[in-house]
């Protein structure tokens, strides 16, 4: 186990099953984020879905310097498997209130290998918590195991800068609300 491969996450989270597991159950990688959110799961999941407009992590970086939406957009809670969200990735599956997984698209994959990624939310205490699990298969390639240490790395900063940027929107809403 490296230092990128997990970030504030528990034992539990971390041996618990999800739905990127049974994509990617053979993956060599399986990285965990998480945060708590001083919001209901049901606003902190309506948060999560905004990720169909983009990125919410460095917009520089992956929405091409473009801010990710700040106001709530209802066109987003619409889910249906198939659709693209946040750029390079595919929904692959979804459980409402709960959980959305996420496939990277084929063009993206050949510079990254196959990742899925699963967005958890549960109840904690008056709020919630938002765990993002990501699974990445076997870079392609002679410097494999180079973009895996890049790809445990690189994930690290931009997910845990994503999931408390989407903490702190879903707080905002809640507060609104």
């Amino acid at each position: 186990m490296t230092v990128a491969e997990h970030w504030n996450t528990t034992a539990a989270e971390r041996q618990a099953t999800y739905a990127c597991d049974e994509l990617m159950p053979e993956a060599p990688s399986r990285l965990t984020r998480a945060v708590d959110v001083q919001a209901d799961v049901v606003t902190t999941f309506r948060r999560l879905t905004q990720l169909r407009a983009a990125p919410y992590s460095y917009d520089l970086i992956d929405n091409r310097g473009r801010r990710s939406p700040r106001e709530v957009l209802p066109w987003c809670w619409d889910l249906e498997v198939g659709q693209r969200v946040a750029s390079v990735f595919t929904l692959a599956s979804f459980r409402p209130d709960q959980e959305m997984t996420l496939q990277m698209d084929p063009g993206p994959a050949r510079v990254f290998g196959d990742v899925a990624i699963t967005y958890h939310v549960s109840a904690r205490g008056e709020g919630s918590r938002l765990l993002a699990v990501l699974r990445a298969g076997s870079a392609p390639g002679p410097l494999g195991n180079v973009r895996r240490f890049l790809l445990e790395w690189g994930d690290l900063v931009m997910m845990r800068k994503q999931l408390r940027t989407l903490a702190a929107l879903a707080e905002g809403d809640q507060q609104r609300n």
